[in-house]
């Protein structure tokens, strides 16, 4: 909820997801880099989408809505050219511990969801960039004379919004042992609902990680 609560919106999480798939597949098999190297390029990949939307965003002025429904067709296209409509397998047998292991007897994705719920909640709630997002969604000229370094902190909310629908995309493909390039369509708008169902006013200045973390149960549900 950290874009949503600054009264932005990030509608590209899907299609960063489906091209962060699709790199990893390619920089693995295609362009022969080791598996692991492959990983890195993909979660960087996801970051550098996420940088680019929040960079037109604060130093070109485009409304996040319309920068990122712009990046939405823009990511789908490339995974769609990158991929040639081809799907990528065969990958090693650790390369599925993340999607389908388990610790404790507890999915490996659900520890890794639980570490990312507990950090973010931190961060929003108990340090000075998570109230700063509040002041920014609250009132964003009043945030500017306070001395908030707003268009800092937007660029780096897209940026982690971009590098964490990266590490998803890592995830769904280790969870379905393949790659493809519709990976994740329409994962936006599930993601905007279950914000929205948690509380986060689409306005701004409100809700929290709590909140939200019911939300994504109620969609479930």
């Amino acid at each position: 909820p950290f874009i949503i609560i600054t009264a932005g919106i990030d509608l590209s999480v899907g299609s960063i997801l489906g091209l962060c798939a699709i790199v990893l597949g390619v920089a693995w098999q295609n362009l022969g880099l080791p598996l692991e190297l492959a990983i890195v390029v993909t979660l960087a990949t996801g970051a550098l989408a996420g940088a680019m939307n929040g960079w037109f965003i604060t130093r070109i002025g485009v409304p996040p809505l319309i920068m990122t429904l712009a990046s939405l067709a823009l990511y789908r296209g490339l995974a769609e050219g990158i991929s040639q409509a081809r799907s990528v397998r065969g990958y090693p047998e650790w390369f599925f511990e993340l999607g389908q292991g388990e610790v404790l007897g507890v999915p490996t994705q659900l520890w890794i969801l639980v570490v990312a719920i507990v950090a973010a909640a931190v961060v929003l709630a108990r340090t000075t960039f998570g109230r700063s997002l509040y002041a920014i969604g609250h009132n964003e000229l009043a945030a500017r004379f306070s001395g908030i370094p707003v268009d800092r902190y937007k660029l780096a909310i897209y940026t982690l919004s971009g590098f964490m629908a990266g590490l998803a995309g890592y995830i769904f493909v280790s969870r379905v042992s393949t790659t493809r390039s519709d990976m994740g369509t329409g994962l936006e708008l599930d993601v905007i609902a279950a914000v929205v169902l948690g509380g986060t006013s689409i306005f701004g200045g409100t809700g929290s990680i709590l909140a939200t973390v019911l939300g994504v149960i109620l969609i479930q549900l």
